[in-house]
């Protein structure tokens, strides 16, 4: 039998490991300033610190922000037109940049227009096959549940029944395709 050795605890963090780990965190992923903070805390809490005072992580994010690494901006706008792409609604996209710590400005420009809402709905309906994209009869209970679903998703109620509603494909293409009026 093979002899087990107790899992060692890993070194504390000092100054250098903490900018490294921080590197190797925005080399890896698209993220905000919030986030990364959020992430080296973590690191801090289950390592532990080595030096006498404790870091400035706010100074560590900010040199990250200043260097050009870590920008709220791009990241804001590139998750939400990932979100919208995917067939996100406003709300829910709200929901996640607010999780990621972003500004109500910067939530605000990601969030996209209102056609591009609406797009973002005939996504997830043609996606989900809700409403005319249904190959099944849409009774009230299916209907309700579509209409859930697409609430879920952050769309507004209206834009969900309207969706459901539709007698044809081409009529909620063109309510998507519509500017900004209704």
């Amino acid at each position: 039998m093979p002899h087990l050795s107790p899992k060692r605890a890993p070194k504390p963090l000092d100054s250098a490991r903490l900018n490294e780990l921080a590197l190797a965190y925005v080399a890896r992923f698209a993220t905000s300033a919030a986030k990364l903070e959020a992430y080296l805390r973590r690191k801090l809490r289950e390592r532990g610190w080595e030096g006498e005072e404790e870091p400035g992580l706010a100074a560590l994010v900010a040199r990250f922000v200043s260097a050009g690494y870590v920008d709220d901006r791009a990241f804001a706008l590139s998750r939400g037109s990932s979100l919208l792409r995917r067939g996100y609604g406003r709300r829910r996209i709200d929901q996640a940049l607010g999780a990621a710590g972003i500004a109500e400005d910067l939530r605000e420009a990601a969030r996209g227009s209102k056609g591009a809402q609406r797009q973002a709905a005939l996504a997830l309906a043609r996606k989900r096959g809700f409403g005319p994209f249904s190959k099944l009869d849409l009774d009230r209970p299916r209907k309700e549940k579509q209409v859930g679903a697409l609430l879920r998703a952050g769309h507004p109620l209206d834009s969900a029944r309207r969706i459901v509603d539709a007698e044809t494909i081409a009529a909620i293409e063109d309510w998507a395709a519509a500017d900004e009026e209704d």
